[in-house]
């Protein structure tokens, strides 16, 4: 395997970076320099001019502190002139122990799900998913997806069993529901204000059309032909009895069709009422629906019914999820589009969704922080030893520099304030 690199020279920015560094370098070694020729001109003249020896303590001074601190800002990242001095080389000596401690240290304060779930509650991914279903072009990028996935998903829901699970937890659901109360609600719900006398108007032309037919009235004639004697046979009863029996039919049904109130419309309303209250409470009446009912689901013809309305169904979602104009993938499209308007113009489902995502992807963070620790960790002890010396040095080198510059500034004065007290306290 291939052992990660560390790209430290690439781009303008750590160009700039590492000339910097250069330069302050240059800097902080020019003013040791300068320091150690201070102190050594200052001794030279001090004879000759008391007032040297306070410069030329504080050179002095400057100078130890500045090669103290090159020391301790060398030894971070390499051995002071190639020596084997201890606890020299910190960074590149402890990589791993850094690379574990990094690891954990992300793990623990950037991962942990304070800090987590307060980042996440200041995304608003309801918005994000909302603005890019409410584009058409990705909306209708997304129904062809969608689309594509559609036979798919019909002969995994066949070779799953799902097909039958759903079947058998359908029948079994209606299996539960009691026919004979739930037919009651129903024609209660259609009796009201009377609606069921249309149905009864309905009966009524029924009878009438059955009144103008010539082959019902020629069965009817023959009826009464075989139950009169002989005699009326002879002057032809039969026709005068049919036409008066029509004819009062006739009468009858034009009255109940204009009388709303009619005797047999009356007569209908107690039936139909009686009818419904039989099947809300008799209990031979909800046995004898139940029998009806199970005889129905057991019949081979409903399930003969459900596999063709299946394999209906299958055919018109395949052939049409293969069509350059797609119903179901047009219809997708303006639905993810209206989801996507809808979704924008209601903050109440935002706010309930990114509750979710924050719950959602806090858990993932939660679960997974431990892997990432570990990769980082892995990641960091399999840098080159050189260049993960030289990435740190080009990012902070910078900075550590100026503890040179600061060094020699407090040693100067350290040592000033030192050689005072000195003069003071003993004298020339």
């Amino acid at each position: 395997m291939a052992q990660p690199t560390l790209n430290a020279n690439a781009g303008e920015g750590d160009a700039e970076k590492l000339a910097a560094l250069r330069r302050i370098k240059f800097l902080a070694t020019s003013a040791l320099v300068l320091c150690l020729a201070v102190f050594l001109a200052a001794r030279a003249l001090q004879g000759g001019y008391p007032l040297l020896s306070f410069v030329a303590a504080f050179a002095e001074a400057a100078a130890i502190g500045g090669l103290a601190d090159w020391y301790a800002v060398v030894a971070l990242f390499r051995r002071p002139l190639g020596l084997p001095i201890p606890h020299t080389a910190i960074i590149p000596a402890n990589q791993e122990r850094i690379a574990d401690n990094l690891g954990r240290f992300i793990e623990v304060n950037f991962l942990a799900p304070g800090p987590v779930g307060e980042q996440l509650r200041k995304v608003d991914f309801a918005a994000l998913v909302a603005d890019w279903l409410a584009d058409p072009q990705r909306a209708d990028g997304l129904s062809r997806f969608v689309a594509r996935l559609v036979p798919q998903a019909v002969s995994a829901i066949e070779d799953s069993g799902l097909k039958g699970f759903i079947t058998q937890r359908m029948i079994e659901q209606i299996e539960k529901v009691r026919i004979a109360p739930l037919a009651a609600e129903l024609l209660t719900a259609f009796t009201d204000d009377r609606r069921h006398q249309k149905l009864f108007d309905e009966i009524i032309k029924v009878f009438a059309k059955f009144l103008g037919d010539d082959d019902a009235l020629d069965a009817i004639r023959d009826k009464i032909r075989d139950e009169l004697p002989s005699l009326a046979k002879l002057f032809r009863a039969d026709a005068y009895l049919l036409k008066k029996i029509v004819a009062s039919a006739g009468s009858l049904l034009e009255e109940v069709k204009a009388d709303p109130d009619h005797p047999m419309r009356v007569e209908f309303d107690r039936f139909v009422i009686g009818f419904v209250e039989k099947l809300r409470t008799s209990k031979a009446y909800a046995k004898r629906a139940e029998k009806l009912k199970r005889d129905f689901l057991a019949r081979p013809e409903l399930h003969d019914l459900a596999q063709d309305m299946w394999e209906s169904l299958r055919a018109f979602l395949e052939q049409d999820a293969r069509a350059p104009d797609s119903t179901i993938r047009m219809h997708l499209a303006s639905l993810f589009v209206d989801i996507g308007r809808q979704l924008a113009a209601d903050p109440a489902i935002r706010a309930d969704m990114n509750a979710g995502f924050v719950v959602a992807l806090g858990s993932f963070v939660e679960s997974q922080k431990s892997g990432v620790s570990v990769f980082i960790a892995t990641q960091v002890k399999g840098w080159d030893l050189g260049q993960l010396t030289h990435l740190i040095e080009l990012n902070v080198g910078r900075d550590l520099q100026y503890i040179r510059f600061n060094g020699m500034i407090i040693g100067g004065l350290a040592g000033l304030c030192i050689h005072i007290a000195e003069r003071l306290l003993y004298g020339d």
